[in-house]
Parts: structure tokens; sequence; C-alpha cells
């Protein structure tokens, strides 16, 4: 089930903000669990239960990895159980069939891919969160949960179930149960889901429509400008949507009195692509320092092994979006530009002036983002030799560039203002200068314009994909 989809807003929402509200405290968790199943379920009838056997493994691993009541090597053969499990999950429903596929082409093999194995909705996720509730148990971080439901509806959640944020457990340990809801926080989170859903309806759908028209053109009609057209395209698809959804999933958090940690801070105003991985799709970038990179020693160990450790965690990074290699160039792309700048480029660039600092930085997201976009190898390198000129196609002119230009520049114009932080400066400003009028007039008139325009769009159209989910 998408939120972006009248079910979601006008049925599924509805019943359970109902039911919530109506229930005494002690049945509240109960509700969010059998709602989020339901909302799983709704895509995944069958694989609900792959996560009910994560949820299972979770529960029993915690209460055996905590050290303070079980002693020897009992905590560590649980916390190595509950690692095998869900590397071994994602690497069975992710991996299988791209390794099958790449052992045949490498080695000559003939070995069935397995057709009807399909990908868990979320698996991604929820599989991450389960492992670090585990070892932060082991470590000591937090106490393991005695009470099933309220891990399972820690993990179940359904605001972050399907694409993140990667809610870790100890962020909202406290909230399951002594979270208070309040209708100053509800209606916040009405307003955070609404400007999420915005971004999706509005933004994402329609420039992702101009990317995949470009995508599908016919080489011979293409130029060269119109390939980088196409992926700065992809640029603003993948923010929109991804961000979009991270702000519906905040919103909806909050109007259950939950408080989740934020997972984007505008990263295109970023001067440098350390500064960009330190705004974009926050709770991955810290869950695979906190976990990956500081535990294999992290920049303790010398320069070497830093610079070691580092492509390690951006090859696993790239690796866990996706089975197919140009994850996995894109991941190590990052992660040399990355090792470039902690070793000598970010001096050079402090001493840049900003407006270089961001072109520079914004040239290799863009150029990261056309690695990402394509996941036939073929038409990845395609892509790239028709935007770097090496395609035989003209600079200019091709058949349909004039169309494309003239139909959504203004898009793209309002894409790039709401990528920049002008909108909460201009609300931030109002709220001091008129805070009355702005708090009880203009930003409810605001939200609920918003809501009515990305209704009206999702009635109309039907492109309405969601990037993430398929990671």
């Amino acid at each position: 089930m998408l939120f972006s989809s009248t079910t979601f807003l006008f049925l599924f929402l509805s019943l359970i903000l109902v039911c919530y509200y109506i229930v005494p405290r002690f049945l509240k968790n109960a509700v969010l669990l059998v709602f989020s199943l339901i909302f799983y379920a709704w895509g995944e009838p069958v694989y609900v239960f792959v996560m009910l056997g994560s949820i299972v493994v979770a529960y029993l691993t915690g209460l055996l990895c905590d050290r303070e009541k079980h002693k020897g090597k009992l905590p560590a053969v649980s916390l190595i159980l509950a690692i095998v499990w869900n590397i071994g999950l994602l690497l069975f429903f992710k991996y299988t069939n791209f390794f099958i596929e790449n052992a045949n082409s490498i080695m000559g093999l003939n070995i069935s891919p397995f057709k009807d194995l399909k990908l868990p909705i979320g698996i991604s996720f929820y599989s991450f969160q389960t492992l670090s509730y585990v070892i932060d148990v082991y470590r000591g971080n937090v106490r393991s949960q005695r009470n099933f439901l309220d891990l399972a509806t820690y993990v179940t959640l359904f605001p972050q179930l399907i694409a993140g944020p990667i809610v870790r457990y100890q962020t909202i340990e406290d909230q399951l149960r002594g979270r208070k809801e309040s209708l100053e926080k509800f209606s916040r989170g009405v307003k955070r889901f609404a400007v999420g859903l915005g971004k999706k309806v509005i933004l994402a759908n329609n420039i992702g429509a101009l990317f995949d028209d470009i995508s599908k053109t016919p080489q011979s009609e293409l130029s060269v400008a119109a390939c980088w057209l196409g992926v700065i395209a992809f640029t603003f698809q993948i923010y929109f949507d991804f961000s979009g959804y991270s702000d519906m999933a905040i919103g909806l958090g909050k109007m259950f009195g939950f408080d989740f940690l934020e997972n984007f801070n505008y990263p295109y105003i970023s001067d440098s692509i350390t500064d960009f991985w330190r705004r974009w799709h926050i709770s991955l970038s810290t869950w695979f320092r906190d976990y990956v990179y500081i535990p294999l020693g992290g920049n303790r160990k010398g320069k070497v092994r830093q610079c070691i450790n580092i492509m390690i965690v951006w090859f696993l990074t790239g690796f866990w979006h996706g089975a197919s290699w140009n994850f996995m160039i894109w991941g190590v792309y990052f992660g040399i530009i990355l090792l470039c700048e902690k070793l000598f480029l970010l001096k050079g660039l402090e001493k840049l002036p900003r407006a270089v600092r961001h072109i520079y930085a914004l040239f290799f997201i863009v150029v990261g983002w056309g690695i990402f976009a394509f996941d036939d190898t073929s038409k990845l390198i395609q892509n790239f030799r028709n935007m770097f000129g090496l395609g035989g196609l003209p600079l200019f002119g091709g058949r349909n560039d004039l169309f494309w230009i003239a139909n959504n520049w203004i898009l793209i114009v309002i894409l790039i203002i709401a990528s920049l932080p002008l909108f909460k400066k201009l609300g931030e400003k109002l709220t001091v200068k008129i805070p009355a009028l702005y708090g009880c007039l203009i930003e409810p008139v605001c939200v609920l314009m918003l809501l009515i325009v990305s209704t009206a769009y999702l009635a109309s159209n039907s492109f309405n994909p969601f990037l993430y989910f398929r990671f």
C-alpha cells in the first residue's frame, strides 16, 4: 500500500486514526501492530511471515544477548545467530538470482534462477532495524525488550516499515510505552505529511515522468543536452520521492505520538560530497558508521586501515541498495570521492568560493545519480558516452529537446527552489513576526491547499512509483 494512494488516505489512515484514539492507552500498541500487519500484508500477504520470523528471532536473540543476565558464550552466540539470520535473509531474497546470473556468465554454468523468488518489500529496512536492536542490547546500549508486542510494534510500525527512515530501537525505546499524543503534535504531523505528499505527488512524479520519457526515447532522437536533462530530472525525482516518503513517515509518526529522527537536511545545498552524505539518507549513513565503520576500526588504526574501512563501507552501501552492478559502482564511486576529500581534497576546497564548491558537489552528485539510475549496464555505459559527447549525438537539437524544455522549465525552477531551505526560513520568520495570523490562518490554509492539490494529482495521474520500494 502506498502512502500516496487514495486507499491509504481515505480508508486505511482514517480507520487506524479512529481506532487508535478511541482505545485505552494499554491497547494502542496492539492497534498499531494489527494495522501495520494489515498495511504490509496488503501488498505482501505471504512475505509478512518472513517479517514475523525476523521479529521472533530479534525477540529471542535480544533476550539472550543481554550480558547482564547471561554470562559465558551465550550472548555472543545469540548475536551471531541474529547477524546470520538478517544478513542471510537479505542475501537469499535480494541477491540469490544476482549471484546465479553472474556465476552463469563468468563460469559458463547453466544454473536456473529462482523465477518465483520476489524481494519482500522493506526487507532491507526492517532487517537493519532488528539487527541494530540486537547489537545494541549486546553492547549494553539498551535493555532487551521483554514485551513481545512492544518489540513487534517497533519493527512493524507502518509509517517507516516499507522505506525507512531506519528507526533504531534506542531512539524510540521510551516512546513505545511513554509517548504522549497531543493536538499540537498531531497538527505538526499533518503538516509534515502534507509536505511529504506534495513532494512526492506534485514534484517527484512529474519530474519522474520526464526522466521516464527521456530514458525510453530512441538513441537517434537524443542529444547530449537531453541526456544531461534526463539525469538531472532523476536527481530531482529521487530526492523528492525519498525525502517526501521520509516526511510522510515522520509526520505519521507524530500523529501517533512518535518522534522519528530526520532523514534529509537539504542535501543539494552541499558544498562537498562529505557534506552531501551528512545530509542525505542520514539514518543509513549513521547505521553504517555505527555498525560497520567504527567496529572495523574507523580512523583509529592508521590512514591505510581507515581508507580500507571507508571503501568497505561504501561498497556495502552500494550493495545494500540492490542486486545490480550499477549500485556497487555507485557505492565505490562515492567511496573514492570521499576518500580523496578526506585525504587531501577538502583542504583545497575550503580555499575556494562557496559557489565553486557548490558547483563541484552538484556535478559529482548528478553524475552519481546517473550511475544509480540505470541497472542495465549496457544502457548505463551508453548514457554516459552520450552525456560526455562520445556517443555521436549532437550537443543540442534532438528531436524532442525544445519540447522537453518548454514543458518542464517552470517545474525545474520550482524544484530548485523547493530544494533550498527558503520556505523553512520564511515560515520561521512569519512565526516570529505574525505568529497568530501565520499559525491560525496562513499555515493551515497552505496545508489544506497542498492536500487538495496532491489528492487531485493522485486522482488524475497513474504514474506513481516509489523508487525506494525496490530496496
